[in-house]
This record gives structure tokens, sequence and C-alpha cells, in this order.
């Protein structure tokens, strides 16, 4: 009898209560993309009006002009990219989530990066606006020191250093820390911490070796957020249900798969030995000219065959990047001064077709196209919903509307209400 109820009182004092309840509803959201963390092909004509073609990442914008013009185009942007209504809009569209890519130099620029500090009042906007419309919010960082992956959207486009050097990792971890303890008694806004977007698993075991110790040591960070170790974090639990009302650690950490299969990742981190933990797998079918040769029901046909994979993971999956654009025709998609695979300009590439009504403004494209862009969302939704849910990006850009969730709004091939399917058999 005693053994069963020290089992029991250990249960209850492990018991993870995230602010969503992931496992039995499902995550549905969009990405807050070019907001906190520029991107070229979100927002070009804030690079274009710099009239400096070598401005390429928000690197560079902070380097190749004066502190003064970069920041009031960054602070002029910040005000005005995502405010309070986008926010009430994604919920008016039955969205429950959003995930908010931030840089690590929203914190720290102590390594002498050129990089415009001032994000940090938009994040706590964000986090108040998102409480006031009952949407959860995941914070992600987006960028590490030394670039975790070399493209422009980790901040600094080109060689990716971060796992080369203990520094780099060793700051990571300070920002992490520094935002599990921001947000660890607000689990009911922020239930969601993602340690890192899209390392370069691709790049070696290395690698892979930094990355899987970095999910490790961010375990700690943000599911302990008071400072001890997994292992001792059980006794300490257990003292404080037996001592005091106190609660800790209910925030989810959401690991990314560093570009391998979901099977590599098999038995990591995996209960009973850890809890609260979800996987990130980004799902594209435009980034190869492979990719780009395919029929586009060939894309759907791509991600329906996602299904059996994502359903039979052992931790929660979560597909936080995906869009219904079948090709890489947006302007500066793959980095500004780069073309596109699709329409032969970018270097190495074999034309396919023309990138003319497949991207720009919704007003250019054929019924025939909307209709598909329909389809191939809804074939995502359905496959993506046999994990634990998705996140769409982005929620807008300047010019690509078969990337944005708000255009697609408008201009009807993603539904008001996204249970409601025109194609619900799609996938069969």
């Amino acid at each position: 009898m005693r053994a069963i109820l020290a089992f029991s009182l250990v249960s209850s004092a492990l018991a993870f209560s995230p602010g969503f309840p992931y496992g039995s509803q499902k995550v549905r959201g969009v990405n807050l993309g070019g907001w906190l963390v520029l991107e070229p092909w979100i927002t070009p004509s804030l690079f274009d009006k710099t009239g400096n073609t070598k401005i390429v990442d928000e690197w560079t914008f902070g380097s190749l002009q004066s502190k003064a013009t970069a920041t009031a185009a960054l602070t002029s942007h910040w005000n005005t990219w995502i405010t309070e209504s986008d926010f009430a809009a994604i919920a008016a569209a039955g969205l429950n989530h959003v995930r908010l890519p931030i840089g690590y130099w929203a914190w720290d620029v102590s390594g002498g990066e050129p990089y415009i500090q001032g994000q940090l009042p938009y994040l706590r906007k964000a986090v108040t606006w998102a409480g006031n419309h009952g949407l959860k919010v995941i914070i992600d960082l987006h960028g590490a020191p030394g670039s975790q992956n070399g493209f422009d959207n980790s901040g600094h486009h080109g060689t990716a250093a971060w796992a080369t050097s203990g520094s780099n990792v060793q700051r990571t971890n300070a920002v992490i820390k520094k935002i599990a303890n921001l947000y660890k008694d607000n689990p009911s806004v922020v239930p969601i911490i993602a340690p890192l977007n899209e390392p370069a698993g691709f790049l070696g075991n290395n690698w892979l070796s930094v990355i899987k110790q970095y999910w490790r040591d961010s375990y700690d960070n943000i599911r302990h957020p008071d400072g001890t170790s997994q292992s001792s974090q059980r006794l300490l639990k257990l003292f404080l249900f037996l001592f005091s009302s106190h609660t800790l650690g209910n925030t989810l950490l959401l690991i990314h798969d560093a570009f391998q299969s979901l099977s590599y990742w098999n038995n990591f981190l995996e209960k009973p030995a850890y809890e609260g933990v979800a996987m990130d797998t980004h799902s594209y079918t435009i980034f190869s000219q492979e990719e780009e040769e395919m029929s586009m029901s060939d894309h759907i046909q791509t991600v329906c065959a996602k299904q059996s994979e994502l359903s039979s993971f052992d931790l929660w999956v979560i597909v936080g990047e995906w869009t219904p654009a079948h090709t890489d025709c947006a302007k500066y998609l793959n980095g500004r001064g780069s073309g596109s695979r699709y329409d032969g300009s970018h270097s190495g590439s074999t034309r396919v077709g023309s990138c003319t009504g497949l991207t720009g403004k919704a007003s250019s494209f054929s019924s025939s196209y909307k209709t598909f862009l329909r389809q191939f969302w809804e074939a995502q939704v359905i496959s993506y919903e046999k994990g634990q849910g998705w996140i769409q990006w982005t929620w807008k850009a300047e010019n690509a509307d078969e990337w944005s969730y708000q255009a697609g709004l408008a201009n009807g091939w993603i539904p008001k209400n996204p249970t409601n399917l025109k194609y619900p058999e799609i996938c069969d």
C-alpha cells in the first residue's frame, strides 16, 4: 500500500499540465514571419529601399547602412507589420496558435554583432494580444549566434557556424533560459518554447551530436526553469508536491528534426524519463529541382504520403512550417539576388515554366490555380492533423499571396473555418 501511495504521489507531482490540451485537440495556427526576424522575400520593400543590393539579411541590414537609418526603418516595420488587429483576424479564422520567430540578438549582441535591438517590447505586446484573443504563442528562437543553418532567416546568410563554437551554444542556452523564465508562469498564453529553428543537421554527425545535446540542455532550461537538472527535478517536484502548492515546468519543449527523418529521432527524449516534449517538422515541396518538376497532383500525393509517419511517431508532432505554394517563384525566396528554380533563373537550375500567374498578387491568379491552392492546402491540413496539427508559413507577405494565410482567406483558397473542407477525400 505504501508503494502504491508513493507511486501515486510521484505521478501527481510529475504531472505535466500545458496551457493547451495537446493530444486531444489539434494545433491549427500560423507563423508571424518577417516581423521580428527579417526575411527579404516577405518584405522585399524594406530591402529594396536601402538601395544596396549587398543588404541581404538582418545582419547586413544593420551593418551596411547607418544605425539611425536601420533603426528607423525597423521601428516603423515593427509598429506596422503585425498589430493587434492581426491577432483578432487570426482568432476569427478559427486558429488557436501563432508561432513567433525571434532572434537571439533581441537579448544579446555581446559578440559585437551589428543587429539592431528593440524587439522585446513587441514580443511582450504579442503575448498580450494573444491573450486578449484566446490565442497560444509558440516563441521560436529563429536565429542563434554563428547562424545555425546559414539561411537568411537565421539573421545571417552564409556559413553556418553555430555548432562549431561552444561559446555560440552557451550564449544560445543563456537566451533560452531568459525566455523560459519570462514565461514560466504564463503557460496559458505561452505553452510552448521552440529553442532553435532548423539547425543544420545535414552538415553531418558532429552537428547532430551538438544538436542532440542542445535539445537535452533545452529540456532542463525550459521544462525546469528553476535551474535544476532533469534528474534532480523529479525529487524536487515530489518535495514541492508534499510541502507546497507550487507547480513547476508546464511549458512544452518543441524540438526540431534538424532535417532528419522522424525515424532518426525514435526514442529520443521520450517518456517516462522525459515529459512535455514535442517534435517540429517542416514540410516543403519546392526547394529542389526534382520537387519543382513535380506536377500539381504529385505535390498533393507527396504530402498525403506523410500521414503514416506523422501518426505513428512517439512524440507529438507539429508541422510548424508549410505552404500551399508549389513553386519557389516568390521574389527573393531563395535569397535576395537569387532567382527561382521554377523559371530557371536560379543558379544551376533548369527551367520548368514561367512564374507569371504563380506568385505576386492574387488578382493575377487564375481560377484553376486558386482551386489547386485550395486542394493543396486541404491535403496538407488533412495530412498534418494525423499528427498533432499544423502552423502555416506565413500570415502575410508583401507580394507573395500564394504563401499568405491572410490572402488565402480573402481570396477563397483558405476557408474561414479550417475544418470546413471542400475536398475531404483528396488524400484517399
